[in-house]
């Protein structure tokens, strides 16, 4: 999203160089946007039993198929302890050897779904667990065997125990990523509008609202969900339902905020067309990223809460690639998003690196966003934070150069400014980068403020930044070298008398 379409050259090769120059950047970024779009989270969960604080079988016992064997023909047969059975029965499934050997015994799953369907709710629970654990395996044969329950599955969603619809929505989420015909057939089933019931009926249960938004983001993460599930899901209330479960409260932990959040982000990425709803997203994602960096700067970050910041950050950025209505960006400039993206940016530049390049790439499409934004008076509120990071950032360092490329092509006023605040200095640290990238980009900024006036290129020569362009000179790296060559003609051009 960097453009610098209005910065001229003084030859004609100049302006073809940085044609070409921009023409490679824009496949950059559309590259970058597709990575991220395409990014699968694609996982499978497992949930703990709860028996009583029993332990799970030892893991370093696998158990011989002749156990799973015996144990499906004491269920065809019934009896009291069937529960036992079934009990001991799921245990033993968390062995991958154990899951080949029940799905290859005869009527094996049609005993699952039978217990599951039962009357007897204990031996329901202990047969669900058992499909739980099979849908949980990483091979696709032995989640194909749970089809015949899906209907069933779906069904008990609407039922009054939360752990049981919990353990339901967990189960047929492990079962969408596996199979193109398991989810054609829980889309005809109708797992869509079952979601949102979920949604609906369980607005106070965060364990159940967490489940059925990890159910959807495996959904919405299939290769057909912008044709075939997409539509669905934007024709049900279920957005709605992402929203208002998106902030955190005191009744709900981070984790549903977290999987409705994945769940906007696949939405809004896998989407080529825009949306008047596209800004209702916008404005509550980017208010929760606004609290969340004030958190953090405070020190008042949460157990995992960087969670729940990747997903909005990849929301917002997503949309605010797009050409979104101007008058999205007063709303954005006044609660403050700039100033939050660098909170999170500084906060996290050591710890979590990949979340600082993230910041730093959703500040790049604001900032290329919105020309207003970049002319407004706040610009110098955080400014001076991005021109502190850039010598410490090393993998946000092309984000950050971005970034303040955008303000100091839309705002002559804050090129001088950002020079007296210390950006030659900081660019000139930066120059001695290895990364072709960052030199380049940097190379492109000096020049926007050579031009800017002689006091700027005086404080340029001042500080050493004629030793470090004639360096640049002979990098080795041709483009390097000639914008290198050409910013330092002009230097020297504005020293002679």
């Amino acid at each position: 999203m960097w453009r610098l379409s209005r910065v001229r050259h003084k030859a004609a090769r100049g302006v073809r160089n940085l044609d070409e120059f921009r023409l490679k950047r824009q496949e950059h970024e559309k590259a970058l946007r597709q990575a991220r779009r395409d990014k699968q989270l694609v996982s499978k969960r497992l949930l703990l039993n709860e028996d009583g604080g029993q332990q799970e079988s030892n893991a370093d016992t696998s158990p011989e198929d002749t156990d799973v064997v015996s144990l499906v023909h004491k269920l065809q047969h019934g009896g009291p302890e069937k529960e036992a059975h079934l009990r001991t029965l799921s245990k033993l499934l968390h062995d991958p050897s154990a899951q080949l050997a029940f799905i290859k015994v005869e009527n094996g799953i049609h005993v699952a779904v039978t217990l599951l369907t039962g009357s007897d709710t204990r031996c329901r629970l202990q047969s669900l667990r058992c499909l739980h654990r099979l849908s949980q395996s990483p091979r696709p044969r032995v989640a194909a065997a749970c089809l015949p329950a899906t209907s069933y599955l779906l069904t008990y969603l609407s039922g009054q125990s939360p752990r049981f619809t919990e353990l339901c929505l967990y189960t047929l989420g492990n079962l969408c990523p596996d199979s193109d015909v398991a989810r054609e057939k829980l889309v005809a089933q109708g797992i869509i509008p079952a979601l949102a019931a979920c949604f609906q009926n369980q607005q106070y249960e965060a364990a159940v609202v967490e489940a059925a938004g990890f159910a959807l983001s495996q959904l919405l993460q299939t290769k057909e969900a912008s044709a075939k599930i997409i539509p669905l899901v934007l024709a049900s209330n279920l957005p709605s339902h992402l929203l208002t479960a998106l902030t955190p409260n005191r009744d709900f932990s981070l984790g549903p905020a977290i999987e409705c959040a994945w769940c906007l982000h696949y939405l809004t990425c896998r989407r080529k067309d825009g949306a008047p709803s596209d800004g209702g997203v916008l404005l509550q994602c980017s208010t929760l990223l606004v609290s969340l960096g004030v958190a953090v700067a405070q020190g008042n970050e949460d157990e995992g809460l960087e969670l729940l910041v990747c997903p909005l950050l990849r929301c917002v950025g997503n949309l605010l690639s797009r050409d979104l209505p101007a008058e999205m960006s007063a709303p954005l400039g006044q609660m403050g998003l700039a100033g939050a993206l660098c909170a999170l940016l500084g906060a996290y530049v050591h710890s979590r690196p990949y979340l600082a390049r993230e910041s730093g790439w959703v500040l790049n499409n604001l900032t290329a966003q919105s020309h207003l934004f970049c002319c407004t008076t706040t610009a110098l509120n955080w400014v001076p934070m991005l021109i502190q990071l850039l010598p410490s950032s090393r993998m946000a360092d092309a984000m950050i150069l971005r970034s303040l490329a955008n303000v100091a092509h839309k705002n002559k006023e804050l090129r001088v400014k950002s020079a007296e605040l210390g950006l030659i200095s900081s660019l000139l640290a930066t120059l001695k980068s290895a990364q072709q990238e960052v030199i380049t980009l940097g190379l492109e900024i000096l020049f926007m403020l050579s031009s800017s006036g002689p006091q700027v290129a005086e404080a340029f020569v001042s500080q050493g930044g004629l030793s470090v362009l004639e360096k640049l000179q002979y990098s080795g790296q041709e483009k390097v070298s000639r914008k290198a060559a050409y910013l330092l003609e002009r230097q020297l051009l504005h020293l002679t008398p």
